[in-house]
């Protein structure tokens, strides 16, 4: 009986400290899925490349309630034999910030990229790009529930002018008084 007792306390105590921390530490991520794309080509539609470049401006001048959140860092998931559109949509922003975009992990590896996250993207601004199904996947690995950014939970396929905004403590705890999502209104004239 003390055996059990031991084991079930030992099991969630792991899961305790398993999610004490889901999210890189005194940072804000900002999610956008890529620009719109074309039926058959690896790119972007000439709409996804005016919102593209429209992101330059938009996240060199990025500013929540007064406070300005211009990404340090830039993620993309990786390139695919079928796209590369989310790296396509943060380049002209990359570049103009003189940042690299980092595509080391692919459409599965929310988990995975959000570890690197945690271990070492701590007190940033850290601009994420990633493919539209795959999104709820991110915004559970990073601690938050999709259902409290996204209709039931899944980013609607025609959406492509939002943003969801993560904001997490000093120890790596949503906030969700400062989380949201953001309707950008890119390219001008967007809803």
């Amino acid at each position: 009986m003390r055996g059990c007792i031991l084991t079930a306390i030992l099991i969630a105590l792991v899961l305790t400290l398993a999610h004490a921390q889901d999210g890189p530490k005194g940072s804000v991520v900002l999610i956008i899925r890529h620009a719109e794309d074309g039926a058959s080509d690896r790119g972007l539609t000439p709409l996804g490349e005016k919102r593209a470049e429209s992101y330059k401006n938009y996240f060199l001048n990025f500013a929540v309630d007064s406070t300005r959140l211009e990404p340090n860092v830039v993620f993309a998931a990786k390139d695919s034999k079928k796209s590369h559109r989310p790296r396509l949509t943060v380049e002209p922003f990359a570049k103009a910030a003189n940042l690299k975009i980092d595509t080391r992990f692919g459409n599965n590896q929310s988990t995975d990229l959000a570890a690197d996250l945690r271990a070492n993207q701590q007190g940033i601004v850290i601009l994420i790009c990633w493919r539209h199904p795959y999104i709820p996947g991110l915004l559970q690995a990073l601690g938050a529930n999709p259902q409290d950014f996204l209709p039931k939970g899944k980013w609607p396929q025609s959406v492509y002018d939002w943003l969801i905004l993560l904001a997490f403590d000093g120890n790596g705890r949503l906030m969700p008084a400062t989380s949201r999502r953001i309707t950008e209104n890119l390219p001008p004239g967007d809803s």
